[in-house]
């Protein structure tokens, strides 16, 4: 393990900004974080820039060159970790779009593998669907999208308890009985239910989120949205005062006015995620099944022209909100690190810069790009 100290850093801590502040890190932990700091030949001068907690995305399906789903892998785990990692995304939830029960069982086996091997980097599967309504699948496979079966619903969350993280679901295509059991059986699990492709009235949303439920998947897309008599399940989410809620800030899946409208109503309720097809650098083109996409322009589309995921990754969501949609930077930085870390219960160890914390860390120059990653303590891009 790596001790070091860096200095004379505009640290965001996850709650403050301090301007020429230092951090102590050992054993892979942040020691301390103080107002000043050393100027000593054993500390490390970044020279004003920023100093960042790690960013975690809890939805991204594939690195720059395969997705989980064509290849449920603990080799294609570890290829999206590293290929996030690289700009700053020190903790991912891989996600698997609607497929079979069969590769949802492998990839369940493939991030617990991934897990174990970087605790704090891999933290669990974000599985997106089948169980969804077949309007808003998106690029969904028609195939594979498919109503809850009882059997199925309790094979997946008996095996994948310990893994899968987050389960998005259209709460309206379960009978009553079929939801409130799946809300009790998992709460006492760590995986949290996420509304989402999903043609929820403003009335059946607001019920599955006074039930219980959490979270919601990309607002505004593949959701029912707001109207002056139905306000759906975008108004659902803007009205109730505790379900969080990710956008993607790619220029594409919403205008920069749609998300500031969300921030201001939303506030700390609102996270940032990638939900990157392929990224850093976006590969050409996937098929797989009836799932044909092109990159161009910046984003994936298939035939139809229907969105599929991003191109980004989640610095770019923070570049994007800084510039395009007017957020402050320490505010893009703690929707992009320290909101996800509190959704996933990992608020006292990750998401802030903080003594006792994971030392997980990014330096940023004035103009957002990335100078240094830290994982654990372990410089990323250099030799120390």
């Amino acid at each position: 393990m790596q001790d070091f100290t860096l200095y004379n850093a505009t640290v965001f801590t996850g709650n403050d900004v301090l301007h020429g502040a230092s951090v102590r890190v050992a054993n892979g932990l942040i020691q301390e974080v103080c107002a000043g700091g050393p100027n000593d030949a054993d500390g490390i001068d970044l020279r004003g820039q920023w100093l960042v907690p790690g960013f975690v995305d809890l939805q991204l399906y594939g690195g720059s060159d395969v997705c989980l789903n064509e290849s449920p892998t603990a080799e294609t785990v570890a290829h999206i970790y590293q290929t996030h990692l690289k700009n700053g995304t020190t903790s991912v939830l891989p996600t698997l779009y609607s497929t079979s029960f069969d590769i949802t069982l492998k990839a369940v086996e493939a991030v617990r593998i991934g897990q174990k091997t970087a605790p704090d980097g891999v933290l669990g599967l974000h599985v997106e669907g089948p169980y969804i309504n077949p309007e808003k699948r998106g690029v969904h496979s028609v195939t594979h999208v498919r109503p809850p079966v009882d059997a199925e619903l309790d094979e997946l969350l008996e095996k994948g308890r310990e893994v899968i993280r987050i389960l998005t679901v259209a709460p309206e295509i379960f009978h009553p009985e079929q939801l409130s059991r799946l809300l009790e059986q998992t709460r006492t699990t760590p995986i949290r239910l996420s509304v989402g492709h999903s043609n929820a009235t403003y009335q059946q949303a607001t019920a599955a989120f006074n039930a219980e439920i959490p979270l919601a998947t990309h607002l505004y897309n593949a959701m029912r949205p707001f109207e002056s008599r139905e306000p759906g399940t975008v108004g659902a989410i803007f009205d109730h005062p505790t379900v969080r809620a990710s956008i993607v800030a790619d220029g594409f899946h919403c205008d920069w006015a749609s998300i500031r409208v969300a921030k201001r109503l939303l506030n700390e309720r609102l996270f940032l995620i990638s939900d990157a097809m392929f990224a850093n650098p976006p590969r050409p083109s996937h098929a797989l099944e009836d799932l044909v996409i092109q990159y161009e322009n910046g984003r994936y589309t298939n035939h139809e022209g229907k969105l599929a995921g991003s191109a980004i990754t989640l610095l770019d969501a923070v570049r994007n909100g800084i510039q395009y949609v007017g957020l402050e930077p320490d505010e893009a930085f703690r929707m992009a690190s320290t909101v996800p870390a509190e959704i996933m219960g990992l608020d006292n160890t990750l998401g802030k810069i903080q003594a006792g914390f994971v030392a997980n860390l990014v330096v940023l120059t004035d103009a957002l790009a990335v100078s240094e990653v830290i994982a654990n303590g372990q410089f990323q891009n250099r030799s120390r």
